[in-house]
């Protein structure tokens, strides 16, 4: 087995006077895919740092072997003091890297790369970071909640391109689907201790029950002791007459065992304040359509949503989900046709953007919206402290500026805000965001128990399979469509990948669509041009063929020779194996190269 790449022992961190990792250890090996999951607050992020060197731990060995390249994708990235996000991202190349990788990719994430850093959006922000990651093709990658404010075209882009990276991937994330695709092993940060299981994250949900419930069992265990050694002090004959010391310390050792004990975290308490019943009929609009400029968002769009539904709203970024939803709710007026709501409508938006969150007011202030130190709750009057232990929160938190909270504590302080509102028509917009799994499967729990109305915009694959019941789908040209079921069964009737992206890039940056006249067809593809990618793959790919085909005469005369097979077996096999796959490599390398020639020479050059 290969030595590591990185390597963390016996890792200790205490914060805000309190110990948050206590006995942590990470191992990455060369072409590593692991996931890293904990509960929020847990650590995750900060031992991430520990490991890409910004953050130095109290205790414990950092280790990287020497030469190997490293980098990190914060949760929230940092641009300031660059002109431009090309100037970002290559200012993360090495000096041997192509700052043709840096052009290349932030075209294939939809930016140009003369984007100011002040006016982007947190999606674009986080496309910006990504490529300055991926660009250098580093031995490590650490990568904290790529998928935040990605849509889905991006993601299922950055799936793709993970998987055919060469680096070891270190990857925190909420998104199952993702996980499922990248992951190989799991490393688990528990009440300041991490747990390793050599499996991908789908066996570690069922992993982590087993661990947690022989854990209970265990505290049962240990339980009864205790009992048994109390009672032997209590009324033990031998006890009344002179004290057994042996049996005195053991006891006294069970009861710091206990003490010492740390149990699960708690779990979030999610309830949402029920509102009055609606009509029957909560939305019906007809022919409605909405255009900015020339660029139509919503072309003659129809739909009827009756009390209990729960309809997803899937599109790339700038296909208009948010105005969609306004025209929906009521809250945007349509160029034409009609949409009438139903009867008797409370409805709460849960903004993700946290817009609504102001970051002087302390976490008891957002709770209360400064009304003094009770929550309504379903009617009742709840102290804000035991609502607030409802979401984990600890009691000193409740005067801690918003500003001090987590991603994931802001996630959970909106879910408080919102759920504690009287509603039947619940508007979440990415709900998913910086949740932590535990957190995550509550919520789908809740709005399964919701008996009103959802709509939801989400890019969360896997949540829009358990919670929607119909789901809407950007077209392209202003056309949206709705199909019966989740995100999977929307594929299956759409017989398509991920919502196309419906608006040019020069559209998302403002530019105007360039009509073109429908009786010069040829024209259009005249002007047609190589992509970036396709331009380097045309130039690369000649030298790829040469170094395989030097590398498959190397395995031939290695398997020419005499009595390898019975001297040396394992040899032989790996040789074998590498030389049929080389010739793939060659084969599928030759067919590209030809594909690739021959529409430039169809392009003009």
């Amino acid at each position: 087995m290969a030595p590591p790449l990185l390597l963390l022992q016996d890792i200790r961190l205490t914060f805000g006077g309190r110990p948050l990792i206590e006995s942590a250890t990470l191992s990455v090996s060369p072409g590593e895919r692991l996931c890293f999951v904990g509960r929020n607050g847990s650590g995750k992020s900060t031992l991430l740092k520990i490991a890409a060197g910004i953050v130095e731990a109290d205790s414990g060995n950092r280790f990287v072997q020497p030469g190997a390249t490293l980098r990190y994708l914060p949760q929230e990235p940092d641009l300031s003091g660059f002109p431009n996000t090309r100037a970002y991202v290559e200012d993360g190349l090495g000096p041997g890297d192509d700052p043709y990788r840096a052009a290349m990719l932030l075209d294939a994430l939809g930016l140009t790369g003369d984007e100011e850093p002040a006016r982007l959006s947190g999606g674009e922000a986080r496309r910006a970071a990504l490529a300055r990651a991926i660009a250098p093709e580093p031995d490590i990658l650490l990568l904290d909640e790529p998928t935040n404010h990605l849509d889905l075209p991006a993601i299922e882009w950055l799936e793709e391109t993970l998987t055919g990276l060469r680096s070891a991937l270190v990857l925190i994330s909420h998104d199952r689907r993702f996980l499922e695709k990248l992951s190989r092993a799991t490393l688990w940060l528990d009440r300041g201790t991490t747990r390793r299981l050599e499996q991908g994250f789908s066996a570690f949900e069922e992993w982590r029950d087993a661990v947690l419930h022989e854990e209970e069992k265990e505290r049962e265990r240990l339980d009864r002791k205790i009992a048994l050694e109390l009672d032997w002090v209590r009324y033990g004959v031998t006890a009344r007459r002179k004290r057994n010391m042996g049996r005195l310390r053991k006891l006294e050792g069970l009861r710091t065992e206990k003490r010492e004990q740390r149990g699960p975290t708690g779990q979030v308490k999610l309830v949402a304040s029920d509102g009055e019943l609606s009509g029957k009929t909560v939305i019906e609009a007809r022919n409605v359509s909405k255009s900015f400029g020339e660029r139509p968002i919503v072309r003659d769009f129809s739909i009827r949503v009756l009390r209990g539904d729960r309809i997803g709203l899937v599109g790339a970024n700038g296909a208009g989900k948010t105005t969609l939803l306004n025209l929906m709710t009521g809250t945007l007026a349509p160029d034409e046709g009609t949409v009438k709501l139903g009867t008797n409508l409370e409805m709460v938006t849960l903004d993700q953007r946290r817009d609504s969150l102001d970051p002087t007011m302390t976490l008891s202030d957002a709770l209360t919206d400064r009304r003094g130190d009770t929550v309504i709750v379903n009617g009742e009057a709840r102290h804000v402290i035991g609502y607030m232990r409802d979401f984990l929160f600890q009691p000193e938190q409740a005067r801690a500026p918003i500003t001090a909270l987590s991603g994931g504590e802001r996630g959970r302080l909106m879910l408080a805000r919102a759920l504690a509102r009287p509603s039947n028509l619940l508007v979440l917009d990415e709900p998913t965001n910086d949740l932590d799994l535990e957190t995550l499967d509550l919520l789908e729990e809740m709005l399964d128990d919701y008996p009103g109305t959802i709509l939801v915009v989400s890019h969360d694959r896997d949540f829009l399979d358990r919670v929607a019941t119909s789901v809407i789908v950007s077209e392209g040209d202003g056309r949206w469509t709705e199909y019966a079921g989740g995100y999977t069964d929307m594929l299956a009737q759409r017989g398509a990948a991920a919502p196309a992206r419906t608006a040019a890039k020069s559209i998302a940056k403002g530019e105007a669509r360039a009509a073109k006249p429908a009786a010069e067809p040829r024209a259009s593809v005249s002007k047609a041009k190589l992509s970036f990618k396709q331009k380097h793959a045309l130039e690369t790919l000649p030298a790829r063929i040469e170094a395989l085909d030097a590398e498959i005469a190397k395995l031939e005369a290695t398997l020419a020779k005499p009595n390898l097979f019975s001297a040396d077996r394992k040899t032989f096999d790996a040789a074998t194996a590498r030389l049929s796959a080389a010739h793939a490599e060659k084969a599928a390398a030759e067919d590209e190269w030809l594909t690739l020639e021959m529409l430039r020479e169809e392009l003009g050059g």
